[in-house]
């Protein structure tokens, strides 16, 4: 069994690595194919697509994660849409599940929901990607056409021109990917889907009782994972967002102390002062207008050149470069201190370097680096100042962090899958064959629980871990547990035979004092289990004729003459008639019989049906149905089914022996007087099974009952 579960295990994992590795060359083909042709269509979801179809969510999903990783060595933005091609592989599988895939009318419904994952929620991230802006291409041209034609915006226009391009892409990787999965031979594909962790449908669950509530075990697990690698990325990404803010900052920050160094050094003292006293008309004014609008348009981000000469109450125009969109103050102008100034005022008058601020206002959102600017004896002139859009910085990090969550989820779907799988094949899956187990244990019979045993040994789980463990536990405390029931049951059926063999040497014990009555008790017995079965298979009083019941009327039959024993050997055997005295006496045999039983039930710790089911043959088995009978005068249902059964037995059997002062009647003759009595002696139910059995009441009626068993009518 060893090799062969290895074999099996051999096979499952190289039908897994060659479906992953032949999805993942069909989508990077379909990929080449598409940058050699420079169409619009990018034609990588045929192995995806393909994978689902044969074999489920972990070669598919696998398949769609790693085709994008390996793509994008060559092209790193294609990695950021791991999440887009995981999301379509789900798509897949669940296509194929509702059949989506497999019914060409159903078809164009799967071409849908892939378009709308890859052309609406791919344009969406590639919006933001790129800072939210679609970038260059066909889809682009198409929706600047689609927007001129219905005015809808450029969002909406480059998402609708998307999904249509996309549609088109993803009617071919469907129709190529269900060609290849027809081409595949059947015994292959049954061969793969014979997997038991491979396939699409879901492991067989044990069954939970009704007031069980909770999560499931493979549940648990996966939110246990998704939990984990969400707080672990979710830490990193923000990590990540924080270091590379910050580093950008930076960066902005060395650019603006770079330019600002430029306009210090155009700054010289003398052109400071003929700034301030001829304004745009001062020399040189022109030249830095110049260079420094040169690399203004070198560097969008570079947003106002400006220099202040800052007094307590205001702020003097020493430079102020005119920009697109925005009119600088002329040279020599005074304004109001702007709200860093204001900040930092102490700092600026006293000529000291003022930090780096960011602001956002009418200008935007900007930051501003300030340079003091010294003559030669160390006095303050003025400030150089260089104001650094950040607009720029938001759509970055905005782009940045849709590439980490982008690559994040993806992964965190891919890692999801293998843990889904991997709970279920090694934990899940194993707990729920040793609970089938147990549920379909069958404890009834020595062959069922041998059965039983067999079907736990033939789980054969050898995983080396804590769930080995626990079924190798389970198996040893289950084999001593049978071992023990058969013990006890061994030693049950002796003392059983032992109370039987008991029963009969007292109801011996007083037989051998009757003369008259030879086999009387085994036949009755005999008689009682004939009628018994026949009322059960009738469904007579069903509720009350369980096989316990059944077995504990047939088994105390032999005791309801047990009180003769407290009978006189005189009367007993006496030849003729009794005398109304005589008959008192004998009577009495009735109560006399409840007296001894009730006494043995006394010594009893726990109440026994059996006892009782004794006690009622022995007291009523002469009570009649009309109410005539003795010792109590019970009638009806008021007479014990027990009693009402033995009644029959008892008078039939007393009939057809002989006895000291009579000859036997015939079995005609004594039937007669059964059928005579229904409703008045007997009860009619109980008359009527005795005659349905009548074929085996004349067999026992005639045999020999030295070697017949009576209780081999117990059922």
């Amino acid at each position: 069994m060893t090799d062969i579960r290895t074999k099996n295990a051999i096979w499952s994992y190289t039908a897994l690595i060659l479906t992953i590795v032949v999805g993942i060359a069909l989508n990077i083909v379909g990929s080449k194919v598409n940058g050699l042709t420079g169409s619009p269509l990018y034609i990588d979801n045929i192995g995806t697509i393909l994978a689902a179809v044969v074999g489920g969510y972990i070669p598919c999903m696998t398949v769609g994660f790693f085709t994008n990783i390996l793509l994008g060595i060559g092209d790193v933005v294609t990695m950021y849409y791991c999440v887009i091609s995981m999301l379509i592989a789900a798509a897949a599988v669940y296509c194929t599940k509702k059949k989506l895939l497999t019914r060409f009318p159903h078809m164009f419904l799967a071409v849908v929901i892939f378009a709308l994952i890859g052309g609406v929620a791919g344009g969406s991230l590639t919006w933001l990607i790129n800072g939210m802006s679609f970038g260059e291409g066909v889809a682009v041209d198409m929706a600047a056409s689609v927007n001129n034609a219905v005015p809808m915006g450029y969002f909406l226009s480059n998402l609708l021109s998307c999904f249509v391009l996309d549609l088109a892409d993803k009617a071919i990787d469907v129709v190529i990917a269900l060609a290849l999965y027809h081409l595949l031979p059947k015994n292959l594909l049954q061969q793969i889907r014979s997997q038991s962790w491979y396939l699409i449908r879901s492991e067989k669950k044990a069954p939970r009782s009704k007031d069980e509530k909770g999560l499931s075990l493979s549940l648990k697990a996966s939110l246990l994972v998704t939990m984990s690698i969400v707080l672990v990325g979710s830490s990193a990404i923000a990590i990540s967002i924080l270091q590379y803010h910050n580093s950008t900052l930076q960066d902005y920050q060395n650019k603006g102390d770079q330019v600002t160094s430029i306009l210090e050094e155009m700054l010289t003292e003398e052109r400071i002062e003929d700034l301030l006293e001829n304004g745009r008309d001062a020399e040189g004014y022109d030249w830095m207008a110049a260079v420094l609008g040169s690399i203004n348009r070198a560097s969008p981000e570079i947003r106002f050149f400006y220099a202040y000469r800052v007094n307590p109450e205001n702020s003097q125009i020493v430079f102020d470069m005119d920009v697109p969109g925005v009119e600088g103050n002329d040279p020599g102008d005074f304004i109001e201190h702007d709200a860093t100034i204001e900040k930092y005022l102490d700092l600026f008058l006293k000529g000291e370097e003022v930090p780096t601020d960011i602001t956002s206002d009418e200008y935007g959102w900007l930051m501003s680096v300030y340079r003091p600017i010294y003559d030669s004896k160390g006095n303050l002139l003025c400030y150089a100042i260089t104001d650094m859009s950040m607009d720029r910085l938001r759509s970055e990090e905005t782009a940045f962090l849709t590439r980490l969550i982008s690559l994040f989820m993806g992964f965190l779907l891919l890692v999801r899958i293998y843990a889904v799988w991997l709970t279920q094949k090694h934990i899940v899956k194993p707990v729920n064959r040793i609970c089938a187990a147990v549920n379909r244990f069958s404890y009834d019979t020595p062959e069922a629980r041998e059965e039983s045993m067999k079907m736990i040994e033939a789980l054969d789980i050898r995983s080396s871990d804590e769930i080995a463990n626990l079924y190798n536990a389970y198996r040893k405390t289950t084999s001593d547990m049978v071992k023990y029931i058969d013990e006890v049951q061994h030693k049950s059926n002796q003392i059983a035979n032992l109370q039987n063999g008991l029963i009969l040497v007292l109801a011996d014990m007083v037989e051998s004092r009757d003369q008259n009555t030879g086999d009387h008790v085994k036949k009755t017995a005999a008689y009682v289990a004939i009628i018994l079965e026949q009322m059960k298979t009738e469904g007579i009083h069903a509720d009350q004729l369980t096989d316990q019941y059944v077995y504990d009327v047939i088994h105390s039959a032999p005791l309801h003459d047990v009180g003769k024993i407290k009978v006189s050997d005189t009367i007993l055997n006496k030849p003729g008639r009794l005398t109304e005295e005589e008959f008192a006496v004998m009577k009495s045999h009735t109560t006399a019989g409840r007296e001894i039983i009730d006494m043995v039930i006394d010594t009893m710790r726990e109440q026994s049906e059996y006892l009782n089911e004794a006690r009622d043959l022995a007291a009523y088995h002469h009570e009649k149905w009309d109410g005539s009978g003795y010792p109590s005068g019970l009638k009806g249902e008021e007479i014990p089914l027990s009693a009402r059964v033995m009644a029959v037995a008892d008078v039939f059997d007393a009939l057809v022996s002989r006895r000291s002062y009579k000859e036997p009647f015939s079995i005609e003759k004594a039937f007669d007087i059964i059928r005579e009595g229904a409703g008045r002696h007997f009860d009619p139910d109980v008359v009527k099974a005795f005659f349905d059995a009548e074929e085996e009441i004349r067999r026992v009626a005639n045999m020999n009952m030295e070697h017949y068993d009576y209780k081999q009518h117990n059922l």
